[in-house]
C-alpha cells in the first residue's frame, strides 16, 4: 500500500464512493472539491494496486496557529481493519508536527458510534458538551439546527 498526497482529480474518484462507503448515508455533500484543491499538502490518499482504498482530508488552522483539523476520513469497507486509517492519521500527525502544530481537532456525528470509538482508541479526547447522548458529550446544533456533533481533541 502507498500513501500519497491528494490531488484535485482524486475528488472525481472519491466523491461518488462516499455515500456507498458510508452505507448509504448522504455524506458526499460534506466533502466539496475545494478540499482537494486547497489542502493538498496536508491531505492523503491510500492506494493499493492503483485503487484508492482510503483518504484523509485535513488542514492546518489559519486561525489557531498551534492546531490542525481533520475534516473527513474514509476507508473502503473491504479494507477496514487493515490499519489503513491508522496509517493515514499517523501521516497527518507527522505533517502537523513538522509544521510546528501540537493540537489536532475533529468532529463526528453522535450517531457514528464507530467513529467515536475509533477516535478515542486513537488517543483523542471528547470535549465536554452541553448535553449527553447515550452517555457521550455532545455539542448541540454545532453544524446547524439539529446538527449535533461530538468534538475531539488530541495533543501530539
Amino acid at each position: 500500500m502507498e500513501i500519497r498526497l491528494v490531488k484535485g482529480s482524486d475528488y472525481y474518484v472519491i466523491s461518488p464512493l462516499i455515500n456507498e462507503w458510508w452505507g448509504g448515508r448522504n455524506m458526499s455533500d460534506m466533502l466539496p472539491k475545494l478540499f482537494f484543491d486547497h489542502f493538498t499538502n496536508t491531505s492523503f490518499i491510500a492506494e493499493k494496486e492503483g485503487k484508492i482504498v482510503g483518504f484523509l482530508i485535513g488542514f492546518l488552522s489559519q486561525t489557531h496557529l498551534n492546531e490542525a483539523y481533520i475534516h473527513f476520513v474514509g476507508v473502503h469497507p473491504e479494507y477496514r481493519k487493515h490499519n489503513i486509517g491508522r496509517k493515514l492519521y499517523n501521516k497527518f500527525f507527522n505533517e502537523v508536527k513538522q509544521n510546528g502544530r501540537k493540537i489536532v481537532r475533529c468532529v463526528t456525528s453522535p450517531v457514528n458510534k464507530i467513529s467515536i470509538a475509533y477516535h478515542t482508541k486513537m488517543g483523542f479526547e471528547i470535549k465536554k458538551g452541553d448535553k449527553k447522548v447515550d452517555g457521550i458529550d455532545v455539542h448541540s446544533n454545532y453544524d446547524g439546527v439539529e446538527q449535533d456533533r461530538v468534538l475531539f481533541v488530541k495533543t501530539l
